[in-house]
C-alpha cells in the first residue's frame, strides 16, 4: 500500500456514509459544471486521469469531524506508465477545491480536516488491501480555500 498519509480507519461506527453512494455521486455531479451529465461519472481533474467519486464520509472518529471524499482512479501507482503520487496530489488539491468546498458549503459543515483519498480499486472503508494503491491528502478549510494538512 502506497500513502503520503494515512487516514485512520474508523472502527466502531466512527465513519458513516453521507446520504448513501448514490446520492453522493449525483450531488458530486451536480456540483460540476451545469452540462456534465448524470450518465459520466468521471471527474475532471488537472491530469485527465479517469476519477469516480465512490464515497463521501463523515467521521467523527478522531475526535472531530473529518470529511472523507474517497476516489476510484485506477491509473494511479508506482511503476511507469501509472500515475504517481506528484501528478495524483495536484489532482486532489483541484478536487478540493472544486467538489468538496462546495459540498462543505451547501451542506453548513464544519470540518476540522476534509481527506482526498484516492485508490487504484474499490476497498471498503476501515478495511486493509495490501495490493492496492492508495493515496492520501489532508486539507483544513479555510474561506473557502483548501489549506494543505500533512498527515
Amino acid at each position: 500500500m502506497h500513502t503520503k498519509g494515512a487516514a485512520h480507519a474508523a472502527p466502531e461506527g466512527g465513519a458513516c456514509h453521507w446520504q448513501g453512494r448514490g446520492r453522493a455521486l449525483v450531488l458530486a455531479l451536480a456540483l460540476m459544471a451545469p452540462t456534465a451529465g448524470l450518465t459520466d461519472a468521471l471527474l475532471p481533474v488537472p491530469s485527465g486521469q479517469p476519477v469516480e467519486l465512490s464515497d463521501v464520509l463523515l467521521d467523527n472518529n478522531p475526535g472531530e469531524l473529518w470529511l472523507r471524499f474517497r476516489f476510484i482512479a485506477p491509473k494511479i501507482g508506482s511503476t511507469v506508465g501509472r500515475i504517481g503520487y506528484d501528478v495524483a496530489s495536484t489532482d486532489m488539491a483541484h478536487l478540493c477545491e472544486t467538489l468538496a468546498v462546495p459540498y462543505v458549503n451547501k451542506h453548513q459543515l464544519e470540518p476540522a480536516l476534509v481527506v482526498i483519498s484516492f485508490s487504484d480499486r474499490a476497498i471498503e472503508f476501515g478495511n486493509a488491501s495490501p495490493d492496492a494503491t492508495q493515496f492520501f491528502e489532508a486539507y483544513r478549510l479555510e474561506q473557502s480555500q483548501c489549506i494543505w494538512e500533512g498527515l
